[in-house]
């Protein structure tokens, strides 16, 4: 994993391109297949934000080969609380490679080591499994909750979140508490 690079529009875009119709039934902002100029423009935003702090997307690369196959971001931060939500997507022929459990735990050894971090989220649609079982609970987050019709589907149908969570213990470790503090 890496942060993003000038140039990168390409490589990412490609991917996009073969994982279109898989993305848009999870992802708002695969509204339409982007061309590499807007991707590319998508990449340097995306290099900015990590620079400003302001989110910290890592392009996943095949360690073997190079190609890119996914994106893992730490986004809508809180440096007050030290809160931050865990995004991720995969290109098709990447996906069910355990590449993804990989990042997502990746990205939470950055975010409870280097930020600092209090509290991780990850929110996915309630019937995405492969993102909530596969990825999230392999990864030890633990289901705090279900928000019921909290958003809006790309197919414009109102949805449910699941909320999963992993949290700074008491004694440094990072998990889910057993019993709630009082």
């Amino acid at each position: 994993m890496r942060a993003p690079q000038n140039g990168d529009g390409a490589m990412v875009n490609e991917a996009i391109r073969e994982s279109f119709e898989c993305l848009h039934e999870w992802m708002q902002w695969a509204d339409h297949i982007p061309e590499t100029e807007e991707t590319e423009a998508n990449a340097r935003k995306h290099r900015a934000n990590f620079l400003l702090r302001d989110a910290f997307t890592f392009y996943i690369l095949d360690k073997l080969y190079g190609v890119f196959i996914g994106t893992c971001s730490l986004v809508r931060a809180d440096w007050q609380v030290r809160r931050f939500e865990v995004g991720y997507w995969i290109r098709r022929s990447a996906a069910r490679q355990g590449f993804m459990s990989e990042a997502v735990d990746g990205v939470t050894q950055f975010a409870f080591k280097n930020l600092h971090a209090n509290r991780i989220e990850i929110r996915c649609d309630t019937r995405n499994s492969a993102s909530c079982r596969v990825v999230a609970e392999r990864c030890g987050y633990h289901l705090e909750a279900v928000l019921i019709n909290n958003f809006i589907d790309p197919a414009g149908a109102i949805r449910d979140d699941c909320l999963y969570a992993k949290i700074r213990l008491n004694n440094g470790s990072f998990g889910y508490p057993t019993s709630i503090r009082k």
